[in-house]
């Protein structure tokens, strides 16, 4: 059904339509390969923003030196052509475990830890299966979700882990997502290299300890411009500015990005001039963190005045100003979601639109990998 659709117009998909606009994608792309490469950052894009292996094909040719996933499911669907994956939340359970040595048997993929409990039972698991793992540590530095504490606990447990069998300690990471949305520049970029200095005393106080520390590893898309510059950090897990989501433009001042992603729904109703309701609800677009923007219709034509106003489970709700009453049952339009992350995970198939041509069907093959 896909491969009939290429090189069809972008209206005649049927709604709601996940689309990306490739040629925005690949700038951004560009834009934030060149922006790791000119501060002599490795990039390991996370991918959880699009869970598509051949997006991740195209970060590795742009020069990532391997990718980030959330969990052993999502690592188990990028093995298949990325080789260097780190699993960066935590592994926890025998049936996890398992997999993850399998995992191990075809890329070298590295596991996060914050506590002795996980690093003993992957070593067991890793050592009974005659392998050896990359292990780096999640440090808390200022998030307070997961992460140990730096300073007595981090040298601890360092000291714990350093020489089990079946795991090289090799680095450590951090994240620095409750600064994402600072509102002054200059603050944040000033927080940011604080919880920086925190990874690089760390850093320095497992090489007292002989232990080699390859990764520093760090940066969300909210914060790769200001982490990037840290000298502390090796490596930048930033991956979803790939797609410029609002979220990053408005609440966390992410700049040199551009929105490529959009929902083509069609309009279904128009209970009055003012108003009118589309086919793409919270089963289609997640409103969190930031809201869907309506900016024009599906042959680009403005819509200067609409506005999303709210979402049910199959309806988008909008509110019309005098430039976009224009609209018409039937008439097809694009929504941009605010935060991918949220949003690719309700849909099957990516389309790539260029010059408003379905040019490709990427399925995303790693939704619902949440184990």
């Amino acid at each position: 059904m896909n491969a009939a659709l290429i090189g069809r117009p972008l209206s005649e998909l049927d709604t709601p339509a996940y689309c990306v606009d490739l040629a925005v994608m690949e700038a951004n792309l560009r834009q934030m390969a060149d922006w790791m490469r000119s501060r002599g950052k490795h990039w390991r894009p996370h991918v959880k923003c699009h869970k598509i292996p051949e997006i991740a094909q195209l970060q590795l040719a742009a020069g990532a030196i391997g990718v980030t996933c959330a969990k052993v499911s999502e690592a188990e669907v990028f093995a298949a052509g990325v080789n260097d994956i780190l699993i960066a939340h935590l592994v926890v359970g025998a049936p996890k475990l398992a997999r993850l040595v399998e995992l191990r048997r075809r890329c070298d993929v590295i596991a996060t830890v914050d506590h002795y409990v996980q690093a003993e039972a992957l070593s067991s698991a890793m050592s009974s299966a005659g392998l050896t793992c990359r292990m780096i540590i999640e440090v808390n530095i200022g998030m307070d979700r997961t992460g140990i504490r730096p300073g007595a606990d981090f040298r601890d447990l360092v000291r714990g882990i350093r020489d089990l069998p079946g795991i090289r300690l090799c680095g450590l990471m951090g994240y620095e997502g409750h600064l994402l949305r600072v509102p002054d520049i200059e603050v944040k970029r000033s927080s940011i290299c604080n919880t920086m200095a925190i990874l690089g005393e760390c850093r320095d106080l497992m090489e007292r300890e002989s232990v080699e520390v390859e990764i520093v590893s760090a940066g969300g898309t909210g914060s790769y411009q200001y982490t990037a510059d840290c000298p502390e950090v090796t490596e930048i897990q930033a991956g979803g500015g790939i797609f410029g989501d609002p979220f990053y433009q408005t609440a966390c001042s992410t700049r040199e990005i551009e929105r490529a992603l959009f929902i083509l729904a069609t309009v279904v109703s128009r209970p009055k001039l003012e108003r009118a309701v589309l086919d793409s609800g919270r089963k289609t677009m997640n409103p969190e963190p930031s809201m869907p923007t309506v900016p024009m219709t599906a042959n680009q034509r403005p819509l200067h005045d609409a506005v999303a106003q709210s979402l049910s489970a199959e309806h988008l709700t909008m509110e019309l100003g005098p430039q976009s009453q224009f609209l018409h049952i039937g008439d097809k339009v694009r929504v941009v979601p605010g935060y991918a992350d949220f949003t690719t995970p309700l849909h099957d198939v990516l389309y790539g639109i260029r010059n408003d041509v379905v040019e490709t069907a990427w399925p995303i093959a790693a939704r619902g990998k949440l184990q």
